[in-house]
């Protein structure tokens, strides 16, 4: 595995004077001795002389190149790797060196909307958003092809093995589940994507779950299937606390004394309270005007 090493060069500025100078002296030996020569040829030193400065100056001038800031550039020699230039601003490096620009700054993916099957079965859509960016730029440019293909290939895959983990929905409280746990699938999602992108030098710094819900040939049946489940849980509510409130009446009828019921008469104003707690319209009133015993 190759490993990335810093490799800045030299600031650029002083070559960039250096090559100007080397240039206008190439210029002045140009023109003062052999445009300028009078009364015969000029040497041929002179005009290798001149031609060595050129060539020098050429070879100078591919050797500057910009690094902008949160930007690297991997150098190469002949195919062998030579170090990672991140310093920002005008540097300078062997001119023979090929120089490949590669973003360290901080990227989104949006995964397409995948269909998958969950714990379950139910086939689900699912799609997720992942921030990330290259911390390592040798791995990125040699251990795989494309790093950002390489990207969107693994999360994806991580994104379908992160689903079929999971239920959509959960009807115990114990079970993790898709809807139910954003956070605790959020992080398992953020775990599975980085250990697939190691290799390429990549740091999955967030991933989030952007889109989900029932495919939709079980939509309907899966919404009727969350009212169901909801007008249950409601009912279990209401009748929970209606008995409760019918305890405390007999209870403080009872302490206080207010009136005397037998079991049978108790049974009766049971079955009322419950009625009238538990009922989804309001019950209408009827007043007695005999006995309590008619």
């Amino acid at each position: 595995m190759i490993r990335e090493r810093e490799r800045n060069g030299v600031p650029g500025l002083p070559m960039v004077a250096l090559v100007i100078a080397l240039a206008l002296m190439a210029a002045w030996l140009f023109r003062t001795f052999v445009v300028g020569a009078a009364g015969g040829d000029p040497t041929p030193a002179l005009m290798i002389l001149v031609f060595v400065l050129i060539g020098i100056d050429i070879l100078l001038m591919r050797g500057l190149f910009m690094v902008a800031p949160n930007e690297a550039r991997v150098l190469q020699l002949f195919g062998d790797y030579a170090g990672t230039a991140k310093t920002p601003g005008l540097r300078w490096a062997n001119p023979f060196y090929t120089r490949k620009k590669i973003s360290i700054r901080v990227r989104n993916f949006e995964s397409g909307r995948l269909k998958v099957n969950d714990a379950d079965g139910n086939p689900i859509e699912i799609a997720a958003v992942v921030v990330w960016r290259v911390v390592e730029t040798a791995e990125a440019t040699f251990e795989v092809d494309d790093y950002e293909n390489y990207v969107r290939v693994q999360t994806e895959s991580a994104l379908r093995n992160a689903a079929t983990s999971y239920p959509y929905d959960a009807h115990e409280d114990a079970v993790v589940s898709l809807r139910g746990n954003t956070a605790v699938v959020a992080d398992h999602l953020q775990k599975e994507v980085q250990g697939r992108l190691n290799k390429a030098g990549v740091e999955a710094m967030e991933a989030r779950i952007s889109h989900l819900a029932y495919a939709p040939e079980i939509a309907a049946a899966m919404l009727q299937r969350q009212q169901a489940g909801a007008i249950i849980a409601a009912r279990s509510r209401i009748v929970e606390g209606a008995v409760g409130m019918v305890e405390m009446a007999l209870q403080m009828l009872s302490h206080k004394g207010i009136v005397s019921l037998d079991e049978e008469r108790k049974a009766a104003m049971v079955s009322n309270l419950l009625v009238v707690l538990c009922g989804e319209k309001g019950a209408q009133p009827i007043v007695n005007t005999g006995t309590i015993h008619q």
